[in-house]
């Protein structure tokens, strides 16, 4: 994916977020729209994903990379500026390709993968331990909890977006236009709400 608007935001240069989940979490309907925003913004953009298990549960990425000119959709290891996991585990699974001033912002949400569910395997107790950064680093989330209260529990990717949205130069009115269309109207107040709690966290 690749495109940008004749709207400009000057000479931006080019940026990486990784977005890393579990099949059925709404990742990929969440990097649509947060293409969507940054193309508005006369940003050039260009994402990669896998999602080859994503209907039986298993890992879902998508890397976002963004800037005044991208040449490649996919960040190396030790390159991406922020590491949006929807799922603790997840967060530890991809750490490796955040680079050392970056942020992480960690869906407090526990999916066990099929290894744990059978018993072959055990989940961490406390994953924020075992992440090697400063806690100025790390921003966890309740995006479910927050989702209850937006009035759908399945909101919690645009929760996730919603905090996400602070860490970059993109006008909230630009958000706000591109959920109004990236939903069924019957679902569109839910996911608003749910982006402006995210936003606020």
């Amino acid at each position: 994916m690749s495109k940008s608007k004749d709207r400009t935001m000057g000479d931006t240069p080019v940026r990486s977020i990784l977005m890393a989940g579990v099949g059925g979490q709404g990742i990929l309907r969440a990097s649509d729209i947060l293409c969507e925003v940054m193309m508005r913004a006369g940003l050039d953009v260009k994402k990669s994903e896998v999602h080859g298990m994503a209907q039986r549960g298993g890992c879902v990425t998508s890397h976002v990379r963004y800037g005044t000119s991208v040449h490649s959709p996919i960040a190396k290891k030790g390159e991406v500026g922020i590491l949006l996991a929807f799922e603790k585990m997840e967060a530890l699974r991809y750490l490796d390709y955040l680079r050392a001033e970056g942020i992480a912002i960690v869906n407090d949400t526990e999916i066990y993968p099929p290894a744990v569910n059978l018993g072959d395997a055990r989940y961490p107790d406390d994953i924020l331990t075992l992440l090697p950064l400063p806690p100025s680093s790390v921003k966890m989330v309740r995006a479910l909890e927050m989702g209850v209260r937006a009035g759908n529990p399945r909101t919690e990717n645009t929760v996730m977006l919603g905090v996400l949205s602070r860490y970059l130069p993109l006008e909230a009115s630009g958000w706000n236009e591109v959920l109004k269309t990236s939903f069924p109207a019957k679902l569109v107040d839910a996911n608003l709400k749910a982006f402006h709690l995210g936003r606020a966290a």
